[in-house]
């Protein structure tokens, strides 16, 4: 058994570990990454958001053609190859795994496809996918393990017709009918991927609305496309039994009213939560903390109660990619010397639905929570411009206000593109812009980013396309 060094060893190559890697390396260290894949790339890459937008973008392109009659424009019913779809989506992971794999290389880290465990606060055992264990010392570690899909007892059923959110992306096949268990961000995304590609989609969720993080008014226009896009929407009731039918899947509900209810479907995507990835990895050989769901505990600086081993993403419950990178980027840092830690005002969510919805800094259920006064300044994509030329007046662009020093302290967006809009938010938010400084930053007409700077115009009353005088 070899036994190697490096200065830094980072566990898990997704979008926290690679950039983590990238950094150190960029500062100079010797790295080397451990992740089970060939390529980094993690979850997000091969398993998560980069190939869930490959086929948004699909879905979006066959909702838009069946939307055109509207304007005069008839396409016939579209033939769906779902070999050339699926070669599609994974052509692009291919080429996002594939270009990582030469940065690692150009950065000259020292990549190991294999399982990492801790000896102790400075060893590594690393079983390698090609056979074989080494031992690896190391001066500092970053743990970056990510997460998995949960499921519960009841959907284990031993039936390929059950689906996680990982399964249901390697699109087997378009199923005539879909439940969707989850009314949150994964969920409603790919079940928006199958209702565009022609199933039959129904969602049941728990608890009152769906995406339960974002505020009503957000998911409003959401919900109400989706009712005409699904063939059924279940709030406030759970799923309490599934078993297998001949080619169909049986399920029971329940509401909360205690009324039960089945139905049958070809297949069920299960898509409640995700647990992160802390077991099975030696940390009982350290000083590292687990909380009760399985969650590592760190500091600011992103360093755990192993003053040698730091952790980012989803494995301590930051479950958004562009939070792991830059969580990555402060534990480099750190260990490089740098006087730096993680305190983001603003952290953006995006759902890429369609609308999509995206939001950052305080949201209204948040402030009401805290007992923080805002005042809300609401701009309705019907008085916009751009959104009229796409027929895409379901929109909403509004700014959380502090009302004694105008400062903003949340943005939220929905509508088409929403997901890129929100930078600019996030940008206001953690630079403590004022009202007035949006309102005063021209934006381009006709776009629908001015609808940014017109939810500032109204906290001022003074919107041109939207009459809602302020209040004395």
């Amino acid at each position: 058994m070899a036994v190697n060094k490096t200065q830094v060893a980072v566990i898990g190559g997704g979008p926290g570990g690679y950039v983590a890697a990238f950094r150190a390396a960029d500062m100079g260290l010797d790295v080397t990454l451990i992740d089970l894949d060939v390529n980094p790339g993690g979850v997000c890459l091969y398993r998560g958001c980069i190939p869930s937008k490959a086929l948004l973008h699909v879905a979006k392109l066959l909702n838009e053609s069946r939307e055109a009659e509207r304007w005069g424009v008839k396409f016939a019913a579209p033939e769906i190859d779902l070999d050339k779809l699926r070669a599609f989506k994974d052509s692009v992971v291919a080429k996002m795994t594939g270009g990582l794999g030469q940065l690692v290389k150009a950065r000259k880290i020292h990549f190991i496809q294999g399982r990492a465990q801790f000896l102790d606060a400075h060893t590594l055992r690393i079983a390698k996918t090609a056979g074989g264990e080494d031992d690896l010392q190391f001066e500092h570690a970053i743990l970056a393990t990510g997460s998995r899909p949960v499921s519960l007892p009841i959907f284990d059923i031993g039936s390929d017709r059950v689906m996680d959110s990982t399964s249901a992306l390697e699109l087997a096949d378009i199923p005539a009918s879909l439940l969707v268990v989850g009314g949150g961000i994964i969920g409603l995304e790919l079940g928006t991927v199958y209702a565009a590609l022609g199933t039959q989609v129904s969602v049941v969720e728990l608890t009152p609305g769906l995406i339960p993080p974002a505020d009503r008014d957000l998911v409003k226009p959401l919900h109400q496309r989706l009712e005409k896009q699904f063939a059924d929407i279940k709030h406030k009731t759970k799923v309490t039994a599934i078993r297998a039918v001949g080619e169909t899947i049986e399920a029971d509900f329940e509401d909360t009213e205690g009324t039960p209810s089945k139905n049958t479907y070809d297949k069920l995507l299960v898509s409640i939560s995700r647990r992160p990835n802390s077991e099975n990895l030696g940390l009982e050989h350290t000083q590292v903390q687990i909380d009760e769901r399985g969650f590592v505990q760190v500091d600011l600086q992103r360093r755990t109660a192993e003053p040698s081993i730091f952790a980012i993403g989803d494995v301590i419950g930051s479950a958004l990619a562009h939070t792991a990178s830059h969580e990555g980027t402060v534990a480099a840092e750190v260990i490089t010397g740098h006087k730096t830690t993680f305190e983001p005002n603003a952290i953006p969510s995006v759902v890429y639905t369609d609308p999509e919805i995206a939001w950052c800094g305080l949201t209204e259920a948040e402030a009401e929570r805290q007992g923080i006064a805002v005042e809300v300044a609401r701009f309705p994509w019907a008085a916009s411009g751009r959104a009229t030329t796409m027929d895409r007046n379901d929109g909403l662009t509004k700014l959380l206000v502090d009302p004694q020093t105008e400062r903003v302290l949340g943005v939220g967006i929905t509508g088409v593109g929403a997901g890129e809009l929100i930078s600019e938010g996030v940008l206001a938010v953690e630079m403590a812009a004022l009202a007035s400084d949006i309102k005063l930053s021209i934006h381009p007409h006709p776009t629908t980013s001015e609808t940014v700077m017109e939810a500032a115009e109204v906290f001022y009353g003074e919107s041109p396309h939207l009459y809602a005088p302020k209040r004395k």
